[in-house]
């Protein structure tokens, strides 16, 4: 068999890729804009201080596990959503949209009521004591005032997630990426009128920045929302949609039961990574401000074959509830094989400018030394994670829960979470080498996802007449 023979399966026609980039390119750029504005805000921050950029480091990642509780949530929804849709089952769409509707206002009151009550331990985890960068109280002070700014936001993003997801699952990926442009336009307007006091406004520094990041998620919700009443011709299921916030009890027991593994899985996995992060803020404030310059601008380069495991969920999803089951299977390997590719390229440039983005904010030299290598080591593993992430959504869009959640989260906190424990706690090894031990670990996923994906135990429909 020659070589042609051999990668011809990884590759598909111009029609496919005009498809596939017809859903993949509205989400990147939103995704993309939104990391380039978060990259511009963690800048215009880190010029105020190295204690400010820290503080909303911290509070970040907390947020981050509940924008993942939301996000993992959803998606269990959005299993069926994508599937009824493939199915041509408006009502089926329209019972699941209510389903998150309920679901994200459970999860805003317990989100708001962890975080006002625990903020000051939560925040204290990651200050500690290590290098010549930063101070602890300044820090915890800074995280707090940003804090309770934020919570005004999360109302706003858990209406417009619940919008947003659905549009998206049924092919209207234009709509929310242009209500994301308008609110990163917003949040970089306002940020710069905020942080920095221009046009009259005060200086408000930390406060400015949640200000405007707040302002932009009311702005964004009532575009997606509006937009979404307005066009039920293409947004069938908003048709009538708040006549009735009954949903049936037999799809709320489907979804719960294959869905409840995704939001339990994206709870255990974004409270694995910050647990991560924890480890590694042991060896001083200079890591955390490293951690975060890395992760900004590593999610801003990753937004390619992060939007490409999205698509896949989308695309394979409805060729599964149509039982184009073959079609399905030939979709997955040549999504992964492109987002693999695409995944290596970006890590290229990312490695190539590893030296130049920490040049960009205004910290210590230290600070951007430790940034520099982080940001080789994320390049070097981007084609791994790359296959992780389009296995985990194939295996999640045949509604292989279970399995996702052994395969993400479980194996987060049984190897990676302990092994950084070890690796912080135990050696006085360098940052950077148990960094990268801790990010090359993840290989073994990559390898047992490309397994699973490869025997086709994700092919399945879940909305069929007998499910």
């Amino acid at each position: 068999m020659t070589i042609r023979q051999r990668i011809s399966p990884f590759i598909g026609d111009k029609a496919f890729y005009r498809s596939l980039m017809g859903i993949a390119v509205p989400i990147m750029l939103q995704n993309g804009l939104t990391n380039l504005v978060s990259l511009l805000d963690n800048i215009m921050v880190g010029a105020v201080g190295t204690e400010q950029m820290s503080g909303v480091s911290i509070v970040n990642q907390l947020l981050f596990i509940f924008n993942l509780c939301v996000f993992g949530g959803l998606a269990g929804a959005g299993i069926f959503t994508a599937q009824f849709f493939g199915k041509k089952d408006h009502k089926g769409v329209a019972d699941t949209f209510r389903f998150k509707i309920w679901l994200s206002g459970l999860l805003l009151l317990l989100g708001v009521a962890i975080l006002c009550i625990f903020q000051k331990p939560l925040i204290g985890m990651y200050l500690h004591e290590g290098g010549e960068t930063g101070d602890i109280q300044a820090t915890a002070e800074f995280g707090q005032k940003y804090l309770h700014i934020m919570l005004l936001g999360l109302l706003p993003f858990v209406i417009q997630q619940s919008y947003a997801s659905t549009l998206r699952e049924i092919g209207e990926t234009l709509l929310p990426m242009k209500a994301g442009i308008v609110a990163i336009v917003v949040n970089l307007v306002f940020n710069y009128i905020l942080i920095f006091g221009h046009l009259g406004a005060p200086a408000m520094g930390v406060e400015g920045a949640a200000a405007a990041t707040v302002l932009s998620r009311y702005v964004e919700c009532a575009i997606i929302v509006g937009w979404t009443h307005r066009h039920t011709d293409r947004a069938c299921f908003a048709a009538g949609i708040y006549r009735s916030l009954r949903v049936p009890a037999a799809l709320t027991r489907q979804i719960i039961t294959k869905g409840m593994p995704l939001l339990v899985n994206e709870f255990l996995w974004s409270t694995g990574i910050a647990m991560l992060n924890q480890s590694y803020s042991t060896r001083g404030l200079a890591v955390v401000a490293a951690q975060n310059i890395t992760s900004t601008v590593s999610n801003l380069l990753n937004v390619v074959w992060m939007a490409m495991g999205v698509s896949l969920s989308i695309v394979v999803g409805q060729q599964l509830g149509a039982n184009q089951f073959d079609k399905a299977r030939q979709s997955v390997r040549r999504i992964m094989a492109f987002s693999m590719t695409l995944a290596a390229g970006m890590g290229v440039l990312m490695a190539v400018f590893s030296g130049l983005f920490p040049m960009l904010y205004n910290t210590s030299q230290e600070v951007r030394a430790l940034a520099a290598g982080m940001l080789i080591i994320t390049a070097i593993g981007a084609p791994i994670h790359a296959g992780i992430h389009s296995s985990y959504f194939t295996l999640r869009s045949g509604g292989k829960t279970w399995i996702t959640f052994l395969f993400d989260s479980v194996y987060l906190w049984v190897l990676s979470v302990p092994l950084a424990k070890i690796l912080t706690g135990v050696t006085d090894w360098h940052i950077l080498l148990i960094f990268a031990i801790c990010q090359y670990v993840d290989i073994i996923k990559c390898i047992a996802g490309m397994i699973l994906v490869k025997k086709g135990v994700w092919i399945h429909n879940i909305v069929g007449d007998k499910a």
